[in-house]
């Protein structure tokens, strides 16, 4: 592999090296296009005329359902041919989770099956355990569900009570409660997490439990603010007998399935977050065209178009972000190596490597989902607070992805934590980069030229803010050492410069590609670089305004005031007439009446 190539395959190696391509979604092949239509068709024809008996808890018909995605084939893309899958690259999971997203609680009946059930079996399980299961799970024959959250540890997963006690015969007898089951009602398998009691040791590990099992059973459905069409339970453990075979992975090894698993949920969560947000910009584009007030319709007022052109650029920059880190998953499974010569080995590999990217998918996602629904209720006025609109339904329904697969707290501080502690064991030369900029900052010619190109300010602007990312690191780590993580606030700050760094260099390069007319992109290059350019002005005012802060709370004096000179240096941006490119954002959206990237 070339040295090129290495770099790329660095999580978080973005922020140290300027980046020259990412894959896109315009680079989707036949094949991908093919299964993002079929799962399209399914949500449309199957899924939406369901949504009123699936909130009256008609779980017979969430089953059928299921079933129909075994048989379109769209619960087994991460799933190799042998298994009964159809082992498709990740790029194709997220088409499916993008399709699949428009339609919130089914969803999240889809994801806790193909991403919560079936992937901790292919990374995790035995040869015999992936033949016992995952062709009935992939078939829809059988549905699963991840129970790893309990009452008193939601945020600390480790922290859970359910004990598992080795019996003489090398079983095991499992006794505990969990929350929060997604599928709970109905799913036939579960991925449980207890600690295997040795005498003193409490090992955490993870356990394939049955339905059938003695001993398991349900609680009650959870009444919930939104996602009445999933079901919600505890599952309810006592004295559960599971037989030996059915321990997941190594005892004292849960942590590996639990964590890696969460990474992968949250890649996928963006991809669901995406597609949901996609189809209510459509949703509020058409409302806006056929709502009239003072005589004309409302989609002709700046203030609802400045609504649309934004509502765009912020799932423009998500999606770029998305596909981005697919691809980059993608190419490190596709390399391979030696020492891995299993896909399952290559495929937690990637997801370790990639941590730092979908924790950040994770948070930008679910925030973007939020705005745009909520911006959609706007929209809509009174009519978005009623029942007789879906508005009021989508805004209730994505309220808790800010919640799901770890909360937003713990993914802020997750995203900048594990930058540092690769720097620290010397996966990634953070360290060398932050003393390099020292230098940099006192070098009377500080920055460089401009190119006079119509993406070449905003490429400038995301160096510019990757310089800002490492300078706050830099002086957080240095000021409080191993106790930066403590600084919850900091690194919260921390996190949300990396993110938008992460957002608006992933736009920057799609919209290069796309401008340069490269083969299989859309022909509206002009449109693409009014998405980028919004969100890299945007986004360098948030990192100037998290920088001060940051920097701030982390030093004083004299220091600070040097720092905050540098910070007005480094990050000279001239803002740009936002009011236009977003009026030609929401006139795309309105022409289209819908999305329109």
């Amino acid at each position: 592999m070339s040295s090129v190539a290495e770099k790329a395959l660095k999580g978080g190696g973005w922020l140290l090296e300027e980046s020259q391509e990412s894959f896109t979604p315009e680079q989707l092949t036949d094949e991908h296009r093919l299964i993002g239509r079929t799962a399209e068709e399914f949500v449309a024809a199957e899924v939406y005329p369901a949504l009123e008996r699936l909130e009256q808890k008609e779980w017979t018909l969430a089953r059928s359902l299921v079933s129909r995605c075994g048989e379109l084939g769209l619960l087994g893309t991460d799933v190799p041919e042998e298994f009964g899958g159809v082992g498709l690259d990740k790029v194709s999971s997220v088409v499916v989770g993008e399709r699949i997203g428009k339609s919130a609680s089914f969803a999240a009946t889809f994801g806790a099956q193909t991403g919560l059930a079936i992937t901790p079996i292919v990374c995790f399980g035995t040869d015999e355990q992936k033949k016992r299961y995952l062709p009935r799970l992939v078939s829809g024959e059988i549905v699963g569900a991840y129970a790893l959250s309990e009452s008193g540890s939601g945020s600390d997963a480790l922290g859970a009570k359910a004990r598992a006690l080795r019996q003489p015969d090398g079983s095991f007898v499992l006794d505990g409660e969990k929350m929060w089951i997604t599928n709970g009602g109905f799913a036939d398998l579960f991925i449980v997490f207890a600690k295997v009691i040795d005498g003193q040791d409490e090992r955490f590990s993870a356990f394939l439990v049955e339905r059938a099992f003695p001993g398991v059973s349900s609680g009650k459905e959870e009444h919930k603010m939104g996602l009445h069409g999933s079901s919600t339970t505890p599952l309810l453990l006592q004295d559960a007998r599971v037989p030996a075979e059915n321990l997941l992975g190594e005892i004292g090894k849960g942590h590996k399935v639990a964590f890696n698993i969460l990474n992968y949920g949250r890649f996928k969560l963006g991809a669901m977050c995406s597609g949901g947000a996609q189809a209510v910009v459509g949703e509020a584009a058409r409302y806006a065209a056929q709502r009239r007030q003072f005589g004309q319709p409302i989609a002709s007022f700046g203030a609802i178009r400045h609504k649309l052109g934004e509502m765009v650029a912020r799932e423009y920059a998500v999606e770029s972000m998305l596909y981005r880190t697919a691809g980059l998953i993608d190419m490190m499974i596709d390399s391979g190596s030696a020492a891995m010569p299993h896909h399952h080995e290559r495929v937690l590999a990637a997801l370790e490597e990639f941590a730092i990217e979908s924790s950040i998918l994770k948070v930008a996602s679910s925030e973007m989902l939020d705005f745009v629904l909520d911006e959609n209720v706007q929209i809509h006025g009174g009519n978005g607070f009623v029942r007789d609109y879906p508005a009021e339904r989508h805004y209730r329904d994505a309220r808790v992805n800010r919640i799901f697969e770890g909360t937003n707290e713990i993914n802020r501080l997750l995203i900048p934590g594990m930058l540092m502690r690769r720097a620290l064991k010397g996966g990634l030369p953070l360290i060398p980069a932050a003393l390099k900029l020292q230098e940099e900052l006192m070098s009377p010619a500080l920055g460089g030229s401009v190119g006079d190109g119509e993406l070449d300010p905003a490429r400038g602007a995301v160096a510019a803010m990757k310089k800002v990312a490492l300078m706050a690191l830099g002086t957080a780590m240095q000021s409080y050492g191993e106790k930066v993580a403590d600084e919850q606030e900091i690194l919260s700050w921390n996190a949300d410069i990396l993110i938008d760094v992460y957002a608006a260099e992933s736009a920057v390069l799609r919209a290069a590609r796309a401008r340069a007319g490269a083969p299989g992109d859309s022909s509206n290059g002009s449109l693409h670089v009014d998405a980028a350019r919004v969100i890299v002005n945007d986004a360098a005012l948030r990192v100037e305004t998290a920088a001060r802060q940051a920097l701030a709370a982390t030093t004083e004096g004299d220091t600070l005031r040097t720092l905050l000179a540098a910070l007005k240096r480094v990050l000279k941006v001239s803002p740009v007439n936002t009011v236009s490119l977003r009026r030609r954002l929401s006139d795309a959206v309105l022409m289209r009446n819908g999305y329109p990237f």
